[in-house]
Parts: structure tokens; C-alpha cells; sequence
């Protein structure tokens, strides 16, 4: 199963990304597509808060609109939504240790050990910070 990360769900709902037009194909396989696909719940906040925050994007996306594009995702009939269960913590301890994270990346830390935790291998992001973690191939399926 693929998981997809925050970036790549933020710059398929902002069409003022440079890369809105390939994240919005990535996704719309995902969506469109009979083969699972994940969204890990941390993602889902962090995509939030930052289409929301007026100091990020001018103008930043209004709530109702954030949350119909949520609403959108959570449609697919694919989709799995991962979050924290039983057992959590020894994976995320891992994810922190071999992954040599402190400060904002314990984020990432976070959003790796949920999906080692649901079987998830790999995650398309647009950030390299994911290579650092053991067990889960990060890909950017925008380049």
C-alpha cells in the first residue's frame, strides 16, 4: 500500500503550486483507482493548518473549502485512513532512534511509524527527510 504525505496533498488543493497540476494526477490514480492507498491521519491535520494559515498561502484556502477537499479524499473508496492503535509506540520509539530525529521532525517520525505499524512501504512525498527511516522507500512521483 502507498501512503500519501501532507505535501503532496497540499499541492493537489492549492492551484497556486508549482506542482498542483502532477500532485492532482497522483491523486486522482489513487482516488480513482481499486488498488488501497493510505492518508495518515497526521497528514490530514498538518494539510489543514497549513491551506488555512494566512501567513502561508495570501489568500489562505477558507475552511469549508479545506474541509470539502478532505471530504472529497475520504470518498474514494481505496482510501485508508491510518492512525495511532495498540502497539504504536514501539514503532515510532524505532522511527526516532534509527532515524536519528529530534525537533520537527519527530512530525515525520510520526507519520513513518504509522505506517510501518498499518504495512504501508512506501510514501510519496516531496520531502527527503523520509529516506532517514528504516522500512519505508520514500518516493516523489512528481519528478
Amino acid at each position: 500500500m502507498i501512503a500519501i504525505d501532507t505535501n503532496l496533498l497540499v499541492y493537489a488543493h492549492r492551484e497556486d503550486t508549482a506542482w498542483h497540476d502532477a500532485a492532482c494526477v497522483c491523486l486522482k490514480q489513487r482516488a480513482e483507482g481499486k488498488t488501497p492507498w493510505a492518508i495518515p491521519w497526521p497528514c490530514i491535520h498538518e494539510f489543514l493548518a497549513i491551506v488555512t494559515h494566512p501567513r502561508i498561502y495570501a489568500p489562505p484556502s477558507p475552511i469549508d473549502v479545506a474541509l470539502d477537499q478532505v471530504d472529497a479524499w475520504l470518498d474514494s473508496p481505496s482510501l485508508v485512513l491510518i492512525g495511532e492503535a495498540d502497539g504504536h509506540w514501539p514503532h515510532l520509539r524505532e522511527m526516532l532512534l534509527k532515524g536519528r530525529v529530534a525537533g520537527p521532525l519527530v512530525h515525520d517520525a510520526r507519520v513513518a511509524a504509522l505506517c510501518i505499524q498499518h504495512g504501508v512501504r512506501e510514501i510519496w512525498t516531496a520531502d527527503r527527510d523520509f529516506g532517514r527511516f528504516p522500512g519505508l522507500r520514500a518516493r516523489n512521483p512528481l519528478v
